[in-house]
């Protein structure tokens, strides 16, 4: 009997999952970029909050998840100064204090990576015993926009590099990352877009809720976080 369709698993080369990542993750650099030009009335966004300088906005998407995006601007704080904080696994930390697992699989390159995030039992609803396992590909545009992307593999790689744990459910990370634009006066614009199916029986329209309410702890978070790798640096 074949086993179910959430255990199967693919085993690749280390050549091919370098290409496939590459090519993953070459997308998703671009829809980030797209999501962070100047905005257009017919671009989809539609802005949802506008609190303290932070702008969420949310593109629907036909039978998916929303994709949520903020965008917001950091003050005397350099590009360089926020990708410190601005990895998949420092992120994750500030999605939730019950992140009980966050580590690096595999390095495919300098700039390319498989991760591993694991939350726990105690965790809230929204990744309560849930695990991603998602590539993070880091990259500088010409123009020194710097650019983080991060997304799950497919289920099928995902197996193939870390089986599914009996008591956990695997989600999937759909898109997300940063793109830091620099400013003058050492200061940068940020964008993070995020879309996200945690699988499980958790409801469309209650993760999209949790979703847009969490992106505004996230991003203070984040700014706390390069505040203090900026005052420490300086010190």
């Amino acid at each position: 009997m074949s086993p179910p369709q959430s255990y199967r698993c693919w085993s690749i080369s280390e050549e091919s999952l370098r290409r496939y990542v590459y090519f993953a993750s070459e997308t998703c650099v671009q829809e980030l970029l797209s999501a962070a030009s100047d905005l257009k009335m017919d671009d989809g966004w539609k802005v949802v909050s506008l609190n303290g300088g932070v702008e969420i906005s949310t593109k629907r998407h036909s039978g998916s998840l929303s994709v949520f995006r903020s965008r917001w601007l950091l003050t005397s704080i350099s590009p360089e100064q926020f990708m410190t904080v601005a990895n998949a696994i420092d992120a994750a930390k500030q999605w939730d204090s019950h992140l009980v697992e966050a580590k690096y699989i595999k390095d495919l390159n300098e700039n390319l990576s498989i991760i591993r995030l694991r939350f726990g039992d105690a965790s809230k609803r929204l990744f309560k015993n849930r695990e991603f396992i998602v590539y993070e590909r880091r990259e500088t545009m010409d123009d020194g926009t710097l650019v983080v992307a991060v997304a799950s593999l497919p289920k099928e790689i995902a197996a193939g590099l870390q089986p599914e744990r009996n008591n956990s459910i695997r989600g999937l990370l759909l898109q997300s990352g940063w793109v830091v634009e620099k400013l003058q006066d050492d200061s940068c614009r940020v964008t993070y877009v995020v879309q996200l199916d945690p699988a499980g029986w958790l409801p469309k329209f209650f993760v999209n809720n949790k979703l847009s309410t969490r992106l505004v702890i996230i991003i203070d978070n984040l700014r706390k976080l390069a505040q203090a790798s900026s005052c420490h640096s300086s010190s």
